[in-house]
Protein backbone atom coordinates (compact mmCIF):
# COMPACT_ATOMS: atom_id res chain seq x y z
CA UNK A 1 0.00 0.00 0.00
CA UNK A 2 0.94 3.57 -0.82
CA UNK A 3 -0.47 6.79 0.92
CA UNK A 4 -1.22 8.08 -2.24
CA UNK A 5 -3.57 5.76 -3.16
CA UNK A 6 -7.25 6.65 -2.49
CA UNK A 7 -9.47 5.44 0.34
CA UNK A 8 -12.72 3.63 -0.91
CA UNK A 9 -15.69 3.99 0.67
CA UNK A 10 -19.11 1.97 0.28
CA UNK A 11 -22.75 1.90 1.50
CA UNK A 12 -26.35 1.19 0.12
CA UNK A 13 -27.14 4.92 -0.54
CA UNK A 14 -26.61 8.21 1.09
CA UNK A 15 -25.95 7.09 4.79
CA UNK A 16 -22.42 6.30 4.04
CA UNK A 17 -21.87 9.93 2.96
CA UNK A 18 -21.88 10.68 6.67
CA UNK A 19 -18.63 8.75 7.21
CA UNK A 20 -16.88 10.42 4.12
CA UNK A 21 -17.55 13.57 5.25
CA UNK A 22 -16.09 13.18 8.35
CA UNK A 23 -12.95 11.45 6.78
CA UNK A 24 -12.74 14.16 4.46
CA UNK A 25 -12.83 16.53 7.47
CA UNK A 26 -9.93 15.20 9.44
CA UNK A 27 -7.82 13.94 6.55
CA UNK A 28 -8.91 16.91 3.61
CA UNK A 29 -5.75 15.61 1.60
CA UNK A 30 -7.11 11.72 1.06
CA UNK A 31 -8.45 11.00 -2.29
CA UNK A 32 -12.07 9.31 -1.95
CA UNK A 33 -13.92 6.91 -4.02
CA UNK A 34 -17.56 6.55 -2.94
CA UNK A 35 -19.83 3.57 -4.15
CA UNK A 36 -23.49 4.20 -3.25
CA UNK A 37 -25.50 0.70 -4.35
CA UNK A 38 -28.64 2.29 -4.26
CA UNK A 39 -29.72 -0.71 -7.25
CA UNK A 40 -29.81 -2.31 -3.48
CA UNK A 41 -30.89 0.28 -0.62
CA UNK A 42 -31.76 -0.14 1.60
CA UNK A 43 -29.36 -3.01 3.17
CA UNK A 44 -31.29 -3.45 6.42
CA UNK A 45 -33.92 -5.43 4.96
CA UNK A 46 -31.69 -7.93 2.72
CA UNK A 47 -31.02 -11.54 3.86
CA UNK A 48 -27.14 -11.46 5.27
CA UNK A 49 -26.13 -13.98 1.70
CA UNK A 50 -27.05 -11.41 -0.14
CA UNK A 51 -25.25 -8.18 1.21
CA UNK A 52 -22.52 -10.54 1.47
CA UNK A 53 -22.59 -10.91 -2.52
CA UNK A 54 -23.17 -7.32 -3.00
CA UNK A 55 -20.31 -6.19 -0.91
CA UNK A 56 -17.62 -8.46 -2.14
CA UNK A 57 -18.32 -7.09 -5.22
CA UNK A 58 -17.94 -3.86 -4.40
CA UNK A 59 -14.94 -4.26 -2.72
CA UNK A 60 -14.02 -5.81 -6.54
CA UNK A 61 -13.97 -2.61 -7.57
CA UNK A 62 -12.75 -0.57 -5.13
CA UNK A 63 -9.70 -2.59 -5.63
CA UNK A 64 -9.80 -2.13 -9.28
CA UNK A 65 -9.96 1.49 -7.36
CA UNK A 66 -6.21 1.07 -6.17
CA UNK A 67 -7.98 1.73 -2.31
CA UNK A 68 -5.44 1.06 -0.12
CA UNK A 69 -8.53 1.22 2.55
CA UNK A 70 -12.20 -0.72 1.83
CA UNK A 71 -13.97 1.34 4.66
CA UNK A 72 -17.83 -0.50 5.21
CA UNK A 73 -19.97 2.64 5.76
CA UNK A 74 -22.80 0.47 6.51
CA UNK A 75 -23.63 -1.11 10.00
CA UNK A 76 -26.05 -3.74 8.19
CA UNK A 77 -22.80 -5.05 5.93
CA UNK A 78 -20.45 -4.45 8.49
CA UNK A 79 -21.95 -7.13 10.71
CA UNK A 80 -22.99 -9.38 7.64
CA UNK A 81 -20.15 -9.22 5.81
CA UNK A 82 -16.75 -7.23 7.47
CA UNK A 83 -15.32 -11.19 8.20
CA UNK A 84 -15.61 -12.06 4.43
CA UNK A 85 -15.18 -8.83 3.14
CA UNK A 86 -11.02 -9.14 5.12
CA UNK A 87 -10.51 -12.53 3.80
CA UNK A 88 -11.27 -11.44 0.13
CA UNK A 89 -9.91 -8.75 0.50
CA UNK A 90 -6.56 -10.53 2.08
CA UNK A 91 -3.50 -8.02 2.08
CA UNK A 92 -4.43 -5.64 -0.89
CA UNK A 93 -5.61 -3.12 1.34
CA UNK A 94 -6.92 -2.55 4.89
CA UNK A 95 -10.84 -3.28 5.66
CA UNK A 96 -12.43 -0.92 8.52
CA UNK A 97 -16.27 -1.44 9.47
CA UNK A 98 -18.11 1.10 11.83
CA UNK A 99 -19.05 -1.44 14.07
CA UNK A 100 -15.57 -2.09 15.94
CA UNK A 101 -14.28 1.41 16.31
CA UNK A 102 -17.71 2.12 17.83
CA UNK A 103 -17.26 -0.72 20.55
CA UNK A 104 -13.57 0.47 21.30
CA UNK A 105 -15.07 3.79 21.78
CA UNK A 106 -18.04 2.69 23.93
CA UNK A 107 -15.23 0.42 26.30
CA UNK A 108 -13.22 3.28 27.03
CA UNK A 109 -16.46 5.82 28.07
CA UNK A 110 -19.40 3.71 29.49
CA UNK A 111 -18.65 1.37 32.14
CA UNK A 112 -21.16 0.38 34.21
CA UNK A 113 -23.44 2.19 32.09
CA UNK A 114 -26.58 1.72 30.01
CA UNK A 115 -25.80 1.74 26.60
CA UNK A 116 -28.71 1.95 23.74
CA UNK A 117 -28.49 1.23 20.17
CA UNK A 118 -31.26 1.95 17.23
CA UNK A 119 -30.66 0.17 13.35
CA UNK A 120 -31.48 -1.72 10.94
CA UNK A 121 -33.50 -4.88 11.46
CA UNK A 122 -30.35 -6.53 9.53
CA UNK A 123 -28.22 -4.97 12.49
CA UNK A 124 -29.99 -5.25 15.15
CA UNK A 125 -31.12 -9.09 14.50
CA UNK A 126 -27.58 -9.93 14.15
CA UNK A 127 -26.70 -9.27 17.53
CA UNK A 128 -22.77 -8.31 16.55
CA UNK A 129 -23.12 -5.14 19.15
CA UNK A 130 -24.14 -7.05 21.73
CA UNK A 131 -22.15 -9.74 21.47
CA UNK A 132 -18.96 -7.37 21.21
CA UNK A 133 -20.13 -5.24 24.24
CA UNK A 134 -20.86 -8.27 26.25
CA UNK A 135 -16.94 -9.66 25.95
CA UNK A 136 -16.02 -6.62 27.11
CA UNK A 137 -16.56 -7.25 30.70
CA UNK A 138 -17.59 -3.78 31.58
CA UNK A 139 -20.92 -3.91 33.45
CA UNK A 140 -22.31 -2.27 30.31
CA UNK A 141 -26.31 -3.08 30.18
CA UNK A 142 -27.24 -2.96 26.47
CA UNK A 143 -30.40 -2.38 24.66
CA UNK A 144 -31.25 -2.43 20.59
CA UNK A 145 -33.88 -1.23 18.62
CA UNK A 146 -34.72 -1.71 15.53
CA UNK A 147 -35.81 1.73 13.26
CA UNK A 148 -37.28 0.42 9.85
CA UNK A 149 -38.77 3.19 8.44
CA UNK A 150 -35.72 5.52 9.14
CA UNK A 151 -33.52 5.04 6.46
CA UNK A 152 -36.18 5.24 3.27
CA UNK A 153 -37.27 7.98 5.57
CA UNK A 154 -33.99 10.06 4.88
CA UNK A 155 -33.56 8.18 1.82
CA UNK A 156 -36.65 10.12 0.90
CA UNK A 157 -35.78 13.44 1.91
CA UNK A 158 -37.57 13.98 4.74
CA UNK A 159 -35.89 14.89 7.66
CA UNK A 160 -36.10 18.38 9.62
CA UNK A 161 -39.86 18.21 9.45
CA UNK A 162 -43.32 17.33 11.32
CA UNK A 163 -43.20 13.83 9.89
CA UNK A 164 -39.43 12.99 10.65
CA UNK A 165 -40.23 14.37 13.63
CA UNK A 166 -43.05 11.97 14.60
CA UNK A 167 -41.35 8.92 13.45
CA UNK A 168 -38.76 9.67 15.77
CA UNK A 169 -40.58 10.21 18.70
CA UNK A 170 -42.24 6.92 18.41
CA UNK A 171 -39.15 4.95 18.36
CA UNK A 172 -36.96 7.06 20.73
CA UNK A 173 -40.05 6.72 23.24
CA UNK A 174 -39.91 2.72 23.25
CA UNK A 175 -39.95 1.28 26.76
CA UNK A 176 -36.48 -0.51 26.06
CA UNK A 177 -34.64 3.07 25.38
CA UNK A 178 -35.48 4.15 28.73
CA UNK A 179 -32.53 5.61 31.18
CA UNK A 180 -29.76 4.82 28.80
CA UNK A 181 -26.74 6.71 29.29
CA UNK A 182 -26.35 6.94 25.51
CA UNK A 183 -27.69 6.13 22.11
CA UNK A 184 -25.67 4.58 19.78
CA UNK A 185 -27.02 5.86 15.91
CA UNK A 186 -26.73 1.84 14.60
CA UNK A 187 -26.60 3.12 10.68
CA UNK A 188 -24.88 5.37 8.80
CA UNK A 189 -27.87 7.20 7.69
CA UNK A 190 -28.65 8.59 11.10
CA UNK A 191 -25.94 11.29 11.46
CA UNK A 192 -28.48 13.21 8.94
CA UNK A 193 -31.39 13.18 11.64
CA UNK A 194 -29.03 13.20 14.55
CA UNK A 195 -29.73 17.01 15.66
CA UNK A 196 -33.57 15.99 15.33
CA UNK A 197 -32.67 12.74 17.56
CA UNK A 198 -31.19 15.25 20.32
CA UNK A 199 -33.71 17.56 19.97
CA UNK A 200 -36.34 14.66 21.08
CA UNK A 201 -34.29 13.75 24.35
CA UNK A 202 -33.87 17.25 25.10
CA UNK A 203 -37.42 17.65 25.42
CA UNK A 204 -37.67 15.27 27.43
CA UNK A 205 -35.08 16.10 29.67
CA UNK A 206 -33.03 13.38 29.14
CA UNK A 207 -29.49 13.65 29.32
CA UNK A 208 -27.94 11.29 26.10
CA UNK A 209 -25.07 11.16 24.68
CA UNK A 210 -25.27 10.73 20.61
CA UNK A 211 -22.63 8.20 19.86
CA UNK A 212 -21.76 8.93 16.32
CA UNK A 213 -20.28 6.10 14.44
CA UNK A 214 -18.95 7.95 11.64
CA UNK A 215 -17.12 10.62 13.52
CA UNK A 216 -15.90 7.57 15.81
CA UNK A 217 -14.38 5.69 12.81
CA UNK A 218 -12.74 8.31 10.81
CA UNK A 219 -10.84 9.20 14.16
CA UNK A 220 -9.85 5.13 14.16
CA UNK A 221 -8.92 5.58 10.23
CA UNK A 222 -6.76 8.31 10.81
CA UNK A 223 -5.01 6.97 13.68
CA UNK A 224 -4.56 3.79 11.56
CA UNK A 225 -2.94 5.74 8.88
CA UNK A 226 -0.13 7.77 10.58
CA UNK A 227 0.54 4.69 12.75
CA UNK A 228 1.68 2.93 9.32
CA UNK A 229 2.75 6.55 7.45
CA UNK A 230 0.12 6.00 5.21
CA UNK A 231 -1.68 9.71 5.27
CA UNK A 232 -1.33 11.60 1.69
CA UNK A 233 0.13 14.71 2.06
CA UNK A 234 -0.03 15.55 -1.06
CA UNK A 235 -3.01 15.35 -3.14
CA UNK A 236 -3.32 13.08 -6.24
CA UNK A 237 -6.89 13.13 -8.04
CA UNK A 238 -10.21 14.29 -7.27
CA UNK A 239 -12.95 12.64 -4.87
CA UNK A 240 -15.16 10.17 -6.80
CA UNK A 241 -19.16 9.24 -6.21
CA UNK A 242 -19.98 6.18 -8.17
CA UNK A 243 -23.94 5.00 -7.65
CA UNK A 244 -25.37 1.64 -9.20
CA UNK A 245 -28.79 3.67 -9.84
CA UNK A 246 -28.93 7.02 -10.60
CA UNK A 247 -31.34 8.61 -7.78
CA UNK A 248 -32.10 12.51 -7.50
CA UNK A 249 -32.45 12.21 -3.59
CA UNK A 250 -28.61 10.79 -3.71
CA UNK A 251 -27.07 13.63 -6.10
CA UNK A 252 -28.99 16.28 -3.95
CA UNK A 253 -27.82 15.39 -0.59
CA UNK A 254 -23.97 14.73 -1.83
CA UNK A 255 -24.14 17.99 -3.38
CA UNK A 256 -25.49 19.13 0.36
CA UNK A 257 -23.13 17.21 1.88
CA UNK A 258 -19.52 18.34 0.19
CA UNK A 259 -20.92 21.94 -0.25
CA UNK A 260 -20.42 21.77 -3.58
CA UNK A 261 -21.55 20.31 -7.26
CA UNK A 262 -20.62 16.62 -7.59
CA UNK A 263 -20.52 14.96 -10.50
CA UNK A 264 -21.96 11.21 -10.29
CA UNK A 265 -20.73 8.40 -12.48
CA UNK A 266 -22.97 5.47 -12.93
CA UNK A 267 -21.22 2.41 -12.59
CA UNK A 268 -23.80 -0.85 -13.15
CA UNK A 269 -21.81 -3.16 -11.72
CA UNK A 270 -24.83 -5.29 -11.84
CA UNK A 271 -25.80 -5.90 -14.82
CA UNK A 272 -23.40 -8.89 -15.65
CA UNK A 273 -25.00 -11.06 -13.20
CA UNK A 274 -28.93 -10.21 -14.10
Amino acid sequence: MKSSQPIGIFDSGIGGLTVARAVKKLLPDESIIYFGDTAHLPYGDKSTAAIQAYSVRIADLLLKHKCKVILIACNSASSAAFDLVTEYVGKRAKVFDVINPTVDFIRENYTDEKVGLIGTKQTVSAGVYARKIETLNQGISFTSLATPLLVPMIEEGIYDDEISQNIIAKYLNDPSLADIRSLILGCTHYPIIKNEIHDHFKKQHQQVEIIDSAETVAKALKAFLEYHQLVNTARQGADKFLVSDFTESFEHTTKTFFGREVHLELVPIWDELA
